[in-house]
């Protein structure tokens, strides 16, 4: 069988956090996020060539021993039907597997938690889990209920996970990754993304500047305190800005 893997990285150092991995991107995406700067496999994926699945395969044997396992993203992999199919066909390569969402299907993601397919996973959670948040970072309405239900299934697969946000200007500030952190608190890793305003799929967000460095390190203290249940939790989070700084 063949799959519609429109990228493929033979290896990388930052798509699987303290391992080597090759990456497969696969097409097509529920949400328009804004600053998504993967947006042509959203939007056009038929401008990108098919890479062929034998190659990939074979690729992955000449580096069994080097990479620690495969990461598949996207898009977003949870909307392709023969998912389960490519990913068996890779664990029986002997090699790992971590699986990157935005957590919108968690049957999906419950189906393959529970056939043993995936052994990482990390979700976008694009925003603090209200309406109008969610629509305005993933740029269409979205179930909640379903991130919701995605979120406490990672949370309790046993599996190594990390929550990931992106921290766009304009779309969330302090105050929303602090309601976000509340919501799951009790996650091992909500990790804070910084935004790039380089090839975005809107481009009035081509004009936004990231936040400074020390700016996205107070916010991250902030959430990691909330989850831990530590005390600083209760900083005002200008407080934690001005001890990151």
């Amino acid at each position: 069988m063949d799959f519609p893997v429109k990228g493929f990285f033979e290896t990388s150092f930052v798509d699987w956090p303290g391992k080597i991995a090759s990456v497969l991107f696969l097409p097509h995406c529920n949400f328009r996020c804004p600053y998504c700067h993967n947006y042509e496999l959203v939007t056009d994926p038929g401008r990108f060539p098919t890479v062929p699945f034998d190659h990939i395969l074979e690729t992955l044997r000449h580096y069994r021993g080097w990479i620690d396992g495969v990461c598949i993203s996207g898009g977003e992999p949870t909307l392709l039907p023969s998912l389960p199919e490519l990913i068996a066909c890779i664990k029986r390569e002997g090699m790992l597997v971590k699986l990157d969402t935005n957590g919108s299907h968690p049957r999906v993601l419950k189906s393959l938690i529970t056939a043993q397919l995936v052994d990482s996973i990390a979700m976008d959670v694009k925003a603090p889990l209200d309406r109008e948040a969610y629509a305005r970072c993933s740029g269409v309405a979205v179930d909640l209920d379903d991130i919701m239900e995605s979120v406490n299934l990672i949370k309790a697969s046993g599996l190594p996970y990390e929550f990931r946000t992106t921290v766009a200007p304009t779309f969330l500030n302090e105050e929303d990754l602090i309601r976000l952190a509340h919501q799951i608190k009790g996650a091992r890793k909500l990790t804070l993304q910084h935004f790039s305003p380089v090839h975005t799929l809107d481009p009035r967000c081509r004009t936004l500047a990231p936040y400074p460095e020390n700016r996205i390190r107070a916010m991250q203290a902030a959430v990691d305190a909330i989850l831990k249940g530590d005390p600083a939790a209760d900083q005002p989070v200008a407080s934690l800005y001005l001890q990151a700084g």
